[in-house]
């Protein structure tokens, strides 16, 4: 260990830009046992390990770090899969650069270590030599319902079937997976990554139930009448629109809608709608990760041009900063500082973006800079296909007010410390209670929630 001075920090291989635009197929190469040692191996197995502490889910990190670098993998493997449900889809989508890698202490100098890639390794690495998650064998009467399969469903669920509890999935999509399936495209996370995934939750008892909507195809009545308890991972699914003129047009679009028409062709639905962008200019408005798959996706399926607009610098994007370097590798112009006014029509068709220039104030107290928009700096960013990349919020289905399920203004579902919800029987956790955010947050949500409905079930 100590070896940071003796080793660089490597990021994974990516594959070549060329090559990589031609499919959907993983942009970076998962470390092989020699540069997972490495990397590894430049830890300072710190005292207070921030890494740790920028965790969301608490991980390991310094443990599984020292076992990767002293050759006892299973170990290794066996700590990283202790804290997180699924570490090797984690090790691809989170933002490490702003999380674990962020609060690296050899951040500042020498380089943070490659957590996310170690993390990925380690599972990967495991599964080729037959390893798999441990679930209990000995079952509990408790019987619990998962509504929702994404991250934090998934979640609840792997931590439920690991202390033994009946565990049945209820997801109104034809694939389990969520925002892992639907929501994030397959240059980012393989699918049969999450399926691999679900599989084994499969083989651990858990019964899966899709096209299956709550409220319509199995009602509240009969969800709080056959289970013990309920977890409720329903996500932020709803996208925003920016509220301005011309944003209903035919050619503008939700991020959400964009994502998944493509994910659902490229796993061979060919009854699916998706937008068309070839040959066309494509305009994309908004700074974070799902704006960063919507312009990549969108040279994907070859367009002429992909823009993306956002209201701020560059320095304060608020997505992963390794998302804009791929973009902007992969042929994708930028253009900061701009707040679109309206949106241009001619009849019910798009024209382009009325725009204005920005500028960053200097930073209140807390650092933080506002965006002063530039009176009389309106310009027309000409455009065949604009897409809305602008957040998410809940949706906040009807069902949950049979069940007595209290939300806020917002639409987030409401709950106490321990995620219970204002009905005692039922929990809620993930963007559908916190509001739209990471993978991983959604995952220690749903890991949280469940340990607090063993608790009420023991």
């Amino acid at each position: 260990m100590l070896n940071f001075t003796k080793f660089e920090r490597i990021n994974p291989e990516k594959r070549d830009v060329l090559k990589r635009l031609k499919d959907y197929d993983e942009v970076y190469k998962v470390f092989g046992k020699s540069r997972a040692k490495e990397q590894s191996d430049r830890c300072m197995q710190c005292g207070d390990p921030y890494c740790h502490t920028g965790c969301p889910l608490g991980n390991y990190i310094p443990a599984w770090l020292k076992q990767t670098a002293t050759k006892d993998p299973d170990l290794a493997f066996a700590l990283s899969n202790e804290t997180s449900p699924f570490p090797e889809i984690l090790g691809r989508i989170c933002p490490q650069d702003v999380l674990c890698e962020g609060a690296c202490s050899l951040n500042t100098g020498h380089g943070a270590i490659s957590i996310g890639a170690v993390e990925t390794h380690i599972s990967e690495a495991a599964f080729e030599r037959g390893l798999k998650p441990k679930f209990s064998s000995n079952k509990k009467d408790g019987k619990i319902a998962i509504i929702g399969s994404g991250p934090a469903g998934i979640s609840a669920a792997t931590f439920l079937l690991r202390k033994g509890y009946q565990v049945e999935m209820f997801e109104r999509a034809d694939r389990a997976g969520g925002l892992l399936m639907y929501g994030i495209p397959g240059f980012k996370l393989d699918k049969t990554t999450i399926e691999r995934r679900i599989n084994w939750l499969l083989e651990a008892g858990m019964k899966l139930h899709l096209n299956c909507e709550i409220g319509k195809d199995k009602s509240s009545e009969e969800l709080e009448n056959e289970f013990d308890g309920i977890f409720l991972g329903l996500g932020a699914t709803a996208g925003r629109f920016a509220g301005i003129d011309g944003e209903k047009s035919s050619n503008v679009y939700l991020a959400i809608d964009f994502l998944t028409g493509i994910q659902k062709r490229n796993l061979g639905n060919d009854n699916v709608d998706f937008v068309d962008v070839k040959d066309k200019r494509v305009v994309v408005i908004g700074g974070g990760d799902t704006a960063m798959d919507c312009v990549r996706s969108s040279v994907r399926e070859g367009a002429k041009s992909v823009k993306c607009l956002y209201r701020r610098n560059e320095a304060n994007m608020p997505g992963s900063k390794k998302e804009v370097v791929n973009s902007k590798e992969e042929g994708v112009d930028f253009v900061f500082n701009v707040s679109p006014k309206s949106i241009k029509t001619d009849g019910n068709l798009a024209l382009g973006v009325e725009l204005l220039t920005t500028s960053m104030s200097e930073p209140d107290e807390s650092g933080r800079q506002k965006v002063v928009i530039n009176d009389g700096s309106e310009y027309l960013e000409e455009a065949d296909v604009i897409i809305m990349a602008l957040g998410f919020s809940p949706e906040a289905p009807a069902f949950l007010k049979s069940l007595n399920v209290k939300t806020n203004s917002w639409g987030g579902i409401e709950t106490n410390a321990s995620f219970k919800t204002s009905n005692a029987k039922i929990y809620a956790g993930g963007d559908c209670q916190r509001g739209a955010h990471l993978a991983v947050t959604a995952a220690a949500d749903g890991r949280d929630a469940a340990r607090a409905i063993i608790q009420t079930l023991a």
